[in-house]
């Protein structure tokens, strides 16, 4: 994947059928070469006329939406959201048993959620609890704690300040051919082919993260009451795209 523009479809990191007989073959097949072909082409049309954003990555376009130009942020929200949300999915999975991979991200998993059994179920009813198409996440709060959160279409929860773990895309797409409208037999599916070593990775990662933001935060003034001393002010109150698709626009 380019880390800027123009932005192409990374191969999947394993075979087509290597998630039989969780994840079909032809899904796998469609899902990544038309479904996220598709956004990849639609992005980089959006962005070839927009030399101002063209440096950026993909997680600083969707990161804050609020800063990118009104006539492209919503195309840049679906399209930009459908690249980063689809290649954490398809990286997020294996054909391999990577639990035991897990050592720091299986442990706060007890701690914050009781137990694997409760997080597998919690899980399970925040997927099925989207409504329509979207995807549910396991992310790293600003706190610290493991939390699972839902986005529609193809927002992200980087935009809210979460730190993403895993991600499970419940979109039809994602499991019609094999589970039609079955969304909880899909979501037993994905919890065989989850692969617990990238999102155990990319739990220290965020982990990392966290830590280095509170380190470089600014220290707590002295006068930790709030009250303005002699020589400070007190501080005022704050006042109150559809481009061309390759063929694939019927696609959602």
């Amino acid at each position: 994947m380019n880390e800027h523009y123009p932005f192409v479809n990374p191969p999947l990191p394993y075979a087509y059928d290597a998630l039989e007989p969780y994840i079909d073959t032809q899904t796998m097949y469609l899902h990544h070469d038309r479904h996220l072909q598709r956004y990849v082409v639609e992005l980089n049309t959006i962005l070839r006329d927009q030399p101002e954003l063209q440096n950026l990555s993909l997680p600083e376009l969707i990161s804050d939406p609020e800063s990118l130009p009104e006539d492209v942020r919503q195309g840049i929200i679906n399209y930009g959201g459908g690249v980063y949300n689809h290649i954490l999915y398809f990286n997020g999975m294996t054909n391999s048993q990577t639990r035991a991979e897990a050592e720091a991200l299986f442990p706060a998993i007890v701690r914050d959620f009781g137990s694997l059994e409760e997080f597998f179920n919690e899980y399970k009813r925040k997927a099925l609890s989207v409504f329509g198409s979207g995807f549910a996440w396991l992310v790293l709060a600003p706190d610290g704690t493991l939390e699972i959160v839902t986005t529609r279409n193809q927002d992200t929860p980087i935009a809210d300040g979460f730190c993403i773990v895993t991600g499970m895309d419940v979109w039809e797409h994602a499991y019609y051919l094999k589970r039609f409208n079955d969304r909880a037999a899909y979501i037993e599916d994905w919890f065989h082919v989850v692969n617990w070593e990238v999102a155990n990775e990319l739990y220290k990662q965020c982990m990392n993260n966290l830590e280095s933001q509170r380190e470089n935060a600014p220290s707590t003034p002295p006068n930790t009451l709030g009250a303005p001393t002699a020589e400070q002010e007190p501080v005022p109150a704050p006042e109150t795209y559809t481009g061309p698709g390759s063929g694939l626009d019927e696609l959602p």
